[in-house]
């Protein structure tokens, strides 16, 4: 079941990798780079906290990374005009740094 979980977990990060690298590269209309790297890529990385949460070595940690997972995903539906909107990038940050710091030694 972990194993399952990290290549579904491995498979996400790499999509959004992948739509982060669409809208550098503006493969497509500015629309959809635009919906690619500043909507699907954090809601992907947020699924990919939400899957990474449990298997987390220090369970203290694992509430915040699901905190960081919905505030991925609720950034990425907030307007960008409100101020709102940067916290998908807070929710980005701490969600790497929680699973930088609770790696498997």
């Amino acid at each position: 079941m972990q194993n399952q979980q990290q290549s579904i977990q491995g498979i996400l990060s790499i999509a959004a990798l992948v739509c982060l690298a669409i809208g550098w590269f503006n493969l497509f209309s500015p629309e959809i780079n635009h919906l690619l790297s500043r909507k699907v890529f954090y809601v992907l990385i947020g699924a990919s906290f939400f899957i990474q949460a449990p298997l987390l070595t220090n369970k203290n940690f694992v509430y915040a990374m699901y905190a960081a997972a919905a505030i991925c995903v609720i950034g990425a539906f907030l307007p960008e005009s409100s101020g709102l909107s940067s916290l998908k990038t807070i929710g980005l940050l701490a969600g790497i740094i929680l699973s930088l710091t609770n790696r498997r030694r």
